[in-house]
């Protein structure tokens, strides 16, 4: 006769492991993609609003009358409260339509596309590639001058006048 094996109320041997899922890893199955589910209640199913006499119907939980039972209310409504868009300070100031904006170039930037000193205009400039042809010219005082130049431009600064006269050069506004 063959050996029965003894088996406990439930049905199972004692060589067997006491959980499933561990039953399941010694059987070479292991937990798997497929076994995963959503944490209970972390789906909820969508309440369908205004549909038939029921719970949601009719008024559809928005109560009776005003604004907000009909459509929508904008998003920047704050119940009559002053608005948002009206507490805050307003600009000040205009833009100048007639406002002059100068292309600069730097002392420094002089020295070295005219290293040898002489008239400087701004076609000199434009030639070079320092700047365009159809803007006004400032020159600006950043660097240092060791040469002199005898400059036309549009408009220069305080500390570019000086520099340029220091080195023995001259200032034409044109």
């Amino acid at each position: 006769m063959a050996e029965l094996t003894k088996t406990d109320d439930a049905g199972s041997t004692g060589a067997e492991p006491a959980t499933a899922s561990a039953a399941g890893a010694e059987r070479g199955r292991g937990l798997k993609v497929h076994h995963l589910r959503p944490a209970p209640g972390a789906h909820r199913k969508k309440i369908r609003v205004g549909r038939g006499e029921g719970s949601k119907g009719k008024t559809a939980g928005r109560g009776t009358k005003g604004s907000k039972a009909r459509k929508q209310v904008p998003a920047r409504f704050e119940g009559g409260q002053m608005p948002l868009h009206m507490r805050l300070p307003k600009l000040k100031g205009f833009n100048n339509p007639n406002r002059v904006e100068y292309q600069v170039v730097n002392v420094a930037t002089l020295a070295e596309l005219f290293p040898d000193g002489g008239q400087v205009s701004k076609a000199d400039l434009v030639a070079r590639g320092a700047v365009r042809a159809k803007s006004p010219v400032k020159v600006l005082g950043d660097g240092d001058l060791g040469v002199a130049l005898h400059i036309t431009a549009d408009a220069f600064s305080s500390s570019a006048r000086e520099k340029i006269a220091a080195a023995g050069g001259s200032v034409t506004e044109s």
